[in-house]
């Protein structure tokens, strides 16, 4: 008997799945968990896996316990013929009409295959997977035909996790037929690195790669060479002139020359001469190069501004090259469609150990795009701002970031500006000499200081906020920044500190929230000089501050727990055995201990 009722307590643990309340989790397509089947369980009721090894969090990182998230898993490697991947939103196409690095959902870099030209695909811009669990101890068997693995979550608790059924991408996916036709196109696009046989002579690539050095070609002398990106070296930035420029990587570098004899160097030194800077063509594809004859791979680099040579006149070196801008146009994998130039020039004096600051600028953008949309800054997030980005705002119809203080040389008040980074507070200041006499010109020309030119108006909701659309800005709340002051006729009130405050939350999924701006403001804060100023100093300060207002939704619920229910009258068996038994045999003991047993066996399945 008693052999019996022991052998009827893993009927319970069976009947358990059937109330048992699944805990979903999200993973992120990273770290999507290989497809493993569980085996039978033990003995002792403990599930085995028969594949694979548990996994624990540090295995698979960015487990989130969140509601069930309806995402397509992504496909390994680019196994989709679409045009793009389908996102509802791609948050890291953050540059209008050009592609943006490493953005596998960005529409502008029109690749089939994004992973074939980029090294890695950002978060976000592809699809994610969705997985629903449960506590392993309650299954006892999978039969799913779906992918499942066991977990093991940050308090130590086994997960069986199932993932949730796309039929077309992760149920019925069909094997790809391999033939004589598409080997070679199959062997490339999902081919990894191996070691090229030594006989085999190494081809170039059949396209440029993100990051890829830039062939060209100068037909004067048959040389192939590589399009530079002159860039400072050292605590002299000095200009080092064979830093060569990257594929897709838009850029701007700084570099200092010195001549010793300008006189010989204005005409002579190819770094002052335009010429230089487009005396060559760019090959639009690295298979260019095994065809120099082919005009069709060859793109020539045109004069987007007039350029005149250096001229040596008298003690001055004219039309000195001080400023490159290279505007480069791509379609994907069929290379560069178009190159062109623009420049900045100087005239230097003759002196002893001159020196001219030269600044290189490499702007990547989609072929055909139109002209406002190439004239549309670049975006601080799509739709949600980035941390470190800059703060957008707007004055008028114009877009432009929001700016701080910035000094130059002896702490004096310079043109140029700190920008404004979202999520980051900062202080900067600067001296302002009062050189105005008349008090309400001198409020004016210190509120211009403060607030930059041209003065912020309107603060963008989004990071990709558009200035046609007036619904995705809010007003900054500002005070008047020239006030006067009443019982003081040889007094002027003027301000001397500007605090910009920006309130900001994230709002959307908990899985891949959105920061918005909520409101802005500027508060000043003044001092009271006399008349006699005139050719004294202020020191002016400007900060900003972000302030955190999002609001924390209620914790996702905890673990199941095991609630067990006894039918009514569960022990009247046992009473009725038990007072028969003390009826018929005072000293009999067998009832007793087969109600010890039994409570045993369950408190055993409750510790295990």
């Amino acid at each position: 008997m008693c052999t019996l009722q022991l052998l009827m307590l893993p009927v319970f643990v069976l009947m358990l799945p059937e109330g048992a309340q699944h805990q979903p989790s999200f993973f992120p397509t990273g770290a999507v968990p290989t497809p493993a089947v569980l085996g039978p369980v033990t003995q002792g009721g403990t599930p085995q896996s028969s594949s694979v090894e548990t996994a624990t969090p540090q295995d698979v990182p960015g487990i989130f316990n969140v509601g069930p998230t309806p995402v397509t898993p992504s496909m390994p490697g680019n196994r989709t013929m679409d045009l793009f991947p389908v996102l509802p939103i791609c948050i890291c196409d953050l540059t209008p009409g050009a592609c943006d690095l490493n953005c596998c959902c960005d529409r502008d870099c029109y690749l089939l295959h994004p992973r074939s030209v980029f090294s890695f695909c950002l978060p976000g811009s592809v699809r994610s997977s969705s997985w629903v669990c449960v506590d392993n101890s309650l299954i006892f068997r999978s039969n799913s035909p779906f992918p499942s693995r066991v977990f093991t979550d940050s308090n130590g608790i086994r997960q069986f996790c199932v993932l949730v059924n796309n039929s077309k991408l992760n149920y019925s996916q069909k094997l790809q037929k391999v033939n004589t036709t598409n080997f070679q196109a199959l062997a490339i696009e999902f081919g990894g690195e191996s070691f090229p046989s030594a006989l085999q002579t190494q081809l170039p690539p059949l396209f440029y790669r993100a990051g890829d050095p830039i062939l060209t070609y100068f037909p004067k002398w048959s040389v192939i060479s590589l399009l530079r990106q002159p860039a400072g070296v050292g605590t002299g930035g000095l200009c080092a002139d064979r830093n060569p420029a990257g594929f897709l990587e838009s850029k701007s570098t700084t570099c200092t020359r010195f001549f010793k004899n300008l006189t010989s160097s204005c005409t002579f030194d190819p770094a002052l001469d335009a010429a230089s800077y487009y005396n060559f063509t760019v090959l639009k594809i690295p298979t260019g190069m095994t065809d120099l004859q082919n005009m069709k791979f060859q793109v020539p680099v045109t004069l987007a501004s007039q350029a005149s040579p250096p001229l040596l006149v008298g003690n001055t070196c004219q039309n000195a090259v001080s400023q490159v801008i290279y505007d480069i146009e791509t379609n994907g994998t069929f290379g560069i469609q178009k190159v062109s130039v623009s420049f900045g020039q100087t005239n230097l004096t003759i002196e002893p150990d001159v020196s001219l600051q030269q600044e290189f600028i490499i702007h990547f953008r989609a072929f055909q795009q139109s002209t406002s949309t190439s004239l549309t800054g670049p975006r601080s997030g799509n739709p949600g701002y980035i941390v470190g980005k800059p703060l957008l705002v707007r004055t008028g119809d114009t877009s432009h970031s929001m700016t701080l203080l910035q000094s130059q040389g002896y702490g004096t008040c310079s043109i140029k500006r700190h920008e404004v980074q979202f999520g980051v507070n900062a202080i900067s200041g600067c001296k302002f000499r009062l050189m105005e006499t008349d008090c309400s010109r001198l409020q004016q020309e210190i509120c211009q200081t403060l607030n930059g030119r041209p003065t912020p108006e309107h603060v963008a909701i989004f990071g990709n906020a558009d200035p046609a659309q007036k619904g995705g800005w809010t007003r900054i709340l500002r005070r008047r920044c020239s006030v006067s002051i009443m019982n003081c006729t040889s007094c002027c009130f003027i301000p001397v500190s500007l605090e910009i405050q920006v309130l900001w939350a994230y709002v959307g999924l908990q899985s891949n929230p959105q920061a918005q701006v909520s409101g802005a403001r500027f508060l000043y804060h003044y001092k009271t000089i006399r008349d006699s100023h005139q050719g004294t100093d202020v020191h002016l300060t400007t900060l900003v501050n972000f302030v955190d207002i999002t609001q924390k939704p209620e914790p996702p619920r905890g673990q199941p727990r095991m609630d067990w229910k006894l039918p009514f009258d569960f022990f009247f068996p046992f009473k009725v055995a038990f007072s028969r038994g003390l009826d018929s045999q005072k000293y009999s003991v067998s009832p007793i201990l087969i109600l010890c047993l039994f409570l045993l066996g369950i408190f055993n399945l409750e510790t295990t």
